[in-house]
């Protein structure tokens, strides 16, 4: 007697082969080991945040990049109430700070008047998608001001000045990990392909590329470069400088991946077909060492922000007004001043938690793409 099969056993047959693994993708492995790891999830989710804040740091700032006002230099931070001085509930306000202390620039709150802080004010212009507008997230009415995490020597908002500064601590380096990772991989590939006096010849190269001290290469090209250079530009073109020097050691670790993958059956049967030799390099061999690439490129990100932050410390890098987490950092170099306005370390805060968060992302996706751990 036939037994009829139910849809239900049949869902569950196929949840059964799912699990098993036979019809998941390689790809869809890793990202179901990827999220079992907590703090690579975590370090994911804040790297998103912080990208977005900065993309969209015109909407989220009550103030432009480079808006100041001088009768408020090293401002502290704005306390937001929820609670009136009658002891009720209310919407979150702040109170205007008047500078009782013109030498010591000591603040303290005007209780006479309660600011609310209020969502989709009209603040300093900005254009998004080539728009223009002046809608912003959240502001105060004035005379007030909002800093939430306060201001600095020339009276403008960190807070702000935080998402502006990340478009170019955060971006800068994945144009530079793109340039080295396009020239390591290329590189690498064919040196290890071709193997010979090819080889040779390629990595003796890369070795003398590597030989060269980049902090010193770095200060001849901020002393050679004009200063009426936009600052802009002067970065850009240390980055792609810092990127043609670092490309050396990922070109030889690719080009040890491919010298093993070369002699693969996979390889001769590309040849046995008539597939052309820059053929098999890009299409058969390199998406091998993808898995590698990508580990190297989560780990190496922190290298080229802390680069950037470095560089900008030095004055080499993004010059003000505009804002890079690494020149808002440079203000508390001053013993004195940092320890009468702490709140100018915040920048280095972000510079931390952004290091962190991609040191754990990238520990994730290693394990991820280990064929030796666990599903």
């Amino acid at each position: 007697m036939t037994k009829l099969v139910t849809e239900a056993e049949l869902n569950n047959d196929a949840k059964i082969l799912e699990d098993g693994g036979a019809i998941r993708s390689p790809w869809k492995m890793a990202w179901r080991k990827l999220k079992r790891h907590r703090l690579a999830m975590i370090g994911m989710w804040i790297l998103i945040i912080l990208h977005l804040f900065s993309i969209f740091a015109d909407f989220f700032t009550p103030y432009g990049e480079v808006n100041t006002d001088r009768r408020r230099i090293n401002h502290p931070p704005t306390k937001v109430h929820i609670v009136s001085p009658e002891g009720k509930l209310v919407r979150p306000f702040i109170y205007r700070y008047d500078r009782v202390d013109a030498m010591r620039n000591r603040y303290e709150p005007d209780k006479s008047t309660m600011y609310p802080i209020r969502l989709f004010v009209r603040g300093d212009k900005y254009k998004i998608l080539g728009f223009e507008t002046n809608v912003r997230l959240l502001g105060v009415d004035s005379p007030a001001r909002l800093y939430l995490f306060g201001g600095d020597r020339y009276g403008r908002d960190i807070f702000s000045r935080i998402a502006y500064g990340g478009r170019r601590s955060l971006f800068i380096g994945l144009i530079g990990l793109v340039v080295s990772m396009s020239i390591g991989m290329i590189y690498g590939g064919i040196a290890g392909f071709f193997g010979g006096w090819i080889d040779n010849i390629m990595m003796r190269v890369a070795e003398v590329i590597m030989s060269i001290p980049s902090i010193y290469l770095l200060l001849a090209l901020g002393a050679v470069l004009p200063a009426s250079l936009p600052s802009d530009k002067r970065f850009m073109l240390i980055t792609f400088i810092l990127a043609f020097i670092s490309w050396a050691g990922l070109a030889r670790v690719i080009r040890g991946m491919v010298l093993s993958l070369a002699k693969t059956e996979f390889v001769a049967g590309a040849e046995a077909i008539g597939c052309s030799q820059p053929r098999i390099i890009l299409r058969h061999i390199l998406p091998n060492t993808l898995s590698y690439v990508i580990v190297n490129a989560t780990l190496a990100i922190p290298g080229f922000i802390l680069g950037e932050a470095g560089l900008s410390l030095l004055s080499l890098g993004i010059q003000h007004p505009l804002a890079s987490w690494g020149n808002m950092l440079s203000e508390a170099m001053n013993l004195s001043g940092l320890s009468n306005y702490p709140w100018l370390l915040v920048p280095g805060f972000f510079i931390f938690v952004t290091v962190l968060s991609y040191s754990f992302f990238g520990d994730g996706i290693r394990d991820a793409l280990d064929p030796r751990t666990q599903t």
